[in-house]
Parts: structure tokens; C-alpha cells; sequence
């Protein structure tokens, strides 16, 4: 599969035109706000990016990144403004092509933004103990559409915990399935390099997390795909593919459901770029100045990590009051049909 990806992705794409489906392309505008920095890329990366959405969380000044299949470097120069001359970021991608293409705009990144914060790095994102990166040592890790295409999600998920400082963050884009995908589909060479075909079920990738030690996924957004190539789409057949971004923290003690202790927060609208609301996931869309009632689980994500200096918490945790109302075990996508859903915290 690895030969496959590195052929599909060095020698047969050229663009992102070339892609037959949508999955590795995001059609999202990007915030206003944001557009200044992609303009500072040059045309070339741009045109080789094969992302499926947008890993950019808040609050980067100053963080140590890592961008697990950075590919020809799109997100590696986007964070490289965004973490600022005192952060840094680490691109990791396997194959040469790629990499190639990344290395060669490094000076024009370097000449326009003022400052070289940036380095790539060849290797498989299931192996990072090879690439000899020292444990706990990157504030935030992201990735776009480049998990579903490992042999090995667990390893991946595995090394990225190993790697990330306590209270930081697994922020990534990826595609899922609303069911296990059968082994005549995920070996389909055209679906594994379009990103559908090492899909994974959406609730095993739930367990999977658990069982690398994040145990509370958090869905920060997502999108049915819709599959345009027919005959594509006649071998998936009722197969309804997503593409979402999650954010997994590493803390330790996390509860594997929303419980409620009373607890509320107060976002203080001091984040950049976010001076009305801020949203830490799909049903977490917090009002500057409002009070805002969380489970134990979100009122760490934000008490014990960095996007803690941009609120107020209230209460603690010496009173239970079990299950946080609302929370629930459901496929958590939205479907092509619906049109909105319901604010829970879970």
C-alpha cells in the first residue's frame, strides 16, 4: 500500500486537478483572515495541495508543530506564519516527489516571511520513533487527509500521543466511512490513493483513539463527500463517506463520557481572529462574555492547556451530577439531508 500511495501521489497526480473524486480536496472557502498568509505560497505548492480540510487550530504563536504527511508543504508554510518566528514546524512526508517540491519554495517562503522556522523530514508517519524526535515535545500535531492513507492508523495515533506535550493537541482532517469498508474495496488501488479506501468506519476510529490514550475525541466539523466518478460510485454503492476534522487532547484522565459537575466557562473573546465565539469543537460554539455550562472533559481541555490565559472557568469538580444531558453514542456526521442539529455537549 505504501508503493501505491508513493506512485499515486509522486507519479500520477500532477495537480490537484487530477484527483477523481472530491475526498482529497477541500472546497471550503478559507476564513478572510487567512488568505493573506496562502498568498504568501508559492503557486506550485498551492496547486499540488491534496488536503481534505483545513488543519490550522488557534492560538499558534510560539508552538512547536508537527505535519504528519506534509506532502509538497502547503500547511508546513501556512503554520510557518502562523506559529511566528519563535514557533516551528516539522513537515514529515515519504515520498521523494513531494518532498522535492516542498524543499524547492523553501527560500521563496523563507524571503517573504522574514524568518526560516520551518524543516522537512522523510519518513512514514507510522514509524516516528525512527525519525528520532524526542517524546513530548510538540504542542500540536495536525495532519490532512493523510491518516486514512497509513497501513497502520494505530501506530499512528500511537506516535502521536508519544510525541505531544501534555495538553497538547492531535488536530486533523481526515475521511470516514459510516460503516467498515470491505477488504475488495480497501485494496482498490484508485480508492486507497483517492483516500476512501483505508477509510475508517467512523466509530472504530472512536476506539482506536481510546485505546492510544485520547480518550475523548472531539468533532470539530465535517461534510458528506459526494462520490462524482460513476464508476467509483458504483463500487462503493451505499457506502457514505465524510470528510471531518477532529481535535484529540492529551490529558491524562480524561472520562470516557461527558460528565457533569456544574461547571461553566466564560470565553473572554481574546483569541486572534476570534473576537465574537469561539468553537473548540462541533457542539462547543462559546459567546465571548456568556456563560457557557461544560462537562468535566471540556473544562479541562481549556483549563489545562493553552486556550486557558482566554477564559474564566467557574466551578470545580467536588459535586456529580452524572451524565452531561444531551450526550449520546449516534453517528456524529451530519447526513447529506439534514440541514442543522441540536447543540449537546458530548
Amino acid at each position: 500500500m505504501r508503493d501505491l500511495v508513493q506512485n499515486y501521489y509522486g507519479q500520477q497526480l500532477h495537480s490537484s486537478k487530477d484527483l477523481r473524486t472530491t475526498a482529497c480536496c477541500d472546497t471550503s472557502a478559507p476564513p478572510p483572515w487567512l488568505r493573506p498568509l496562502l498568498s504568501q505560497i508559492h503557486p506550485e505548492v498551492l496547486d499540488r495541495y491534496y488536503g481534505c480540510g483545513l488543519s490550522c487550530p488557534a492560538l499558534l504563536e510560539g508552538c512547536r508543530v508537527l505535519d504528519l504527511g506534509c506532502g509538497s508543504g502547503r500547511d508546513v508554510y501556512l503554520l510557518s506564519q502562523l506559529v511566528g518566528a519563535s514557533g516551528q514546524v516539522v513537515g514529515v512526508d515519504m515520498t521523494d516527489e513531494q518532498l522535492a517540491l516542498a524543499e524547492k519554495h523553501h527560500a521563496h517562503h523563507v524571503q517573504n516571511v522574514g524568518y526560516d522556522n520551518i524543516c522537512f523530514i522523510k519518513g512514514y508517519i507510522e514509524q516516528l520513533d525512527a525519525l528520532e524526535l524526542p517524546p513530548a515535545s510538540f504542542d500540536v500535531i495536525v495532519s490532512n487527509c493523510v491518516v486514512n492513507l497509513s497501513p497502520d492508523k494505530a501506530a499512528v495515533l500511537q506516535g502521536v500521543f508519544k510525541l505531544l506535550k501534555s495538553g497538547g493537541e492531535f488536530y486533523f482532517s481526515d475521511i470516514y466511512a459510516d460503516r467498515r469498508i470491505p477488504d475488495s474495496l480497501r485494496h482498490h488501488p484508485v480508492l486507497y490513493g483517492e483516500c476512501l479506501g483505508g477509510a475508517l468506519y467512523w466509530n472504530d476510529f472512536i476506539s482506536l483513539a481510546r485505546q492510544s490514550g485520547f480518550a475523548d475525541s472531539r468533532l470539530v466539523s465535517d461534510h458528506p463527500l459526494g462520490i462524482t466518478d460513476d464508476i467509483l460510485g458504483q463500487l462503493v454503492g451505499e457506502i457514505q463517506f465524510y470528510s471531518a476534522t477532529y481535535r484529540l487532547f492529551k490529558l491524562a484522565g480524561l472520562e470516557p463520557a461527558c460528565e457533569d459537575y456544574g461547571q461553566a466557562v466564560i470565553y473572554r473573546g481574546s483569541l486572534p481572529h476570534h473576537p465574537h465565539h469561539f468553537v473548540l469543537d462541533k457542539h462547543h460554539d462559546m459567546s465571548t462574555g456568556r456563560i457557557f455550562p461544560v462537562c468535566g472533559n471540556t473544562w479541562r481541555m481549556l483549563h489545562e492547556t493553552r486556550f486557558a490565559p482566554h477564559f474564566t472557568f467557574l466551578g470545580d469538580f467536588s459535586h456529580h451530577f452524572g451524565l452531561f444531558e444531551g450526550c449520546g453514542n449516534n453517528i456524529p456526521f451530519d447526513s447529506p439531508s439534514m440541514q442543522s442539529r441540536s447543540s449537546a455537549c458530548c
